[in-house]
């Protein structure tokens, strides 16, 4: 249940989607009798795309989300171990060209690589697992088929590739990595995903510290349409509206124990 919803309910209930959907409806109904309903559809649905596009509210919202866990600091002891989420392949792409074909969630396999090359001696997860879609390669397999590319160690990396969501990820690696009190393990991901990957490995009991990377947020809103493509409003305003509709829904189903985690949030309670 909880996969099908991860996934198919941002079909639904996409804010830019729906407000196209409104704005369509509204055109066609001013060709009925309807007409004063259809006007105001029309004018409410343009009205939210243009604000959504023109003012900061996505940035806003990336700068919650991003705001949540500092970037880790090296000091002292080396990390036992390292893992990556899945995210940054493109498996169409890939497959289609038989290339390696990422999307602007890149960092995190950049990060990934660049971690395993200064701490030789940690060991290395790759948690991306398989696809909804039928006959599409798991991500983890794409990752270790091109991982020369990404100067990754391919024979230290544990390849976790069942999982379908986030969820998944935390439970499975779990499994895979086998950690022991007192380890210390780095989880990296996307900065405005952190909150909800932390709060997922917290309720599975594993005790990650958070490296954040792929930050999309600015510090400081600013006013992304007027002053370039009021699509990359439209595009921050999805990314964030997204994440916390997925926080919103792990909170809901009892997979994490908060709404919004903090570096600050209590760890490690309800452990399994």
């Amino acid at each position: 249940m909880y996969v099908i919803l991860s996934k198919s309910v941002w079909l639904v209930v996409s804010p830019v989607n729906l407000l196209i959907f409104i704005t369509i409806a509204g055109a066609a109904l001013c060709f009925t009798r309807f007409l004063r309903l259809g006007r105001g559809l029309a004018l409410g649905g343009g009205l939210g795309l243009a604000l959504i596009g023109f003012v900061p509210i996505g940035d806003s919202l990336l700068s919650i989300l991003e705001s949540r866990f500092p970037r880790h600091v090296e000091a002292g002891r080396p990390p036992d171990g390292i893992i990556v989420l899945g995210g940054a392949e493109e498996p169409f792409t890939a497959l289609a060209h038989d290339v390696l074909a990422l999307n602007d969630s890149a960092e995190r396999l950049i990060a990934f690589a660049d971690l395993a090359r200064r701490h030789p001696q940690a060991r290395l997860v790759y948690a991306g697992g398989s696809s909804v879609t039928p006959g599409l390669a798991a991500e983890a397999d794409l990752v270790r088929r091109h991982a020369s590319e990404l100067g990754l160690p391919v024979e230290r990396v544990l390849f976790e590739d069942r999982s379908r969501n986030t969820y998944e990820n935390a439970v499975l690696s779990k499994a895979l990595a086998e950690p022991k009190p007192g380890e210390t393990w780095l989880l990296v991901t996307s900065a405005w995903h952190m909150p909800r990957a932390m709060g997922l490995f917290r309720k599975a009991g594993f005790e990650v510290t958070a490296h954040p990377v792929d930050y999309r947020g600015p510090r400081t809103p600013a006013i992304t349409g007027l002053l370039g493509n009021a699509a990359d409003g439209h595009r921050r305003f999805e990314r964030a509206t997204r994440e916390f509709l997925g926080l919103a829904a792990a909170y809901a189903l009892g997979k994490t124990d908060e709404f919004l985690p903090s570096a600050q949030s209590s760890r490690g309670s309800d452990r399994r």
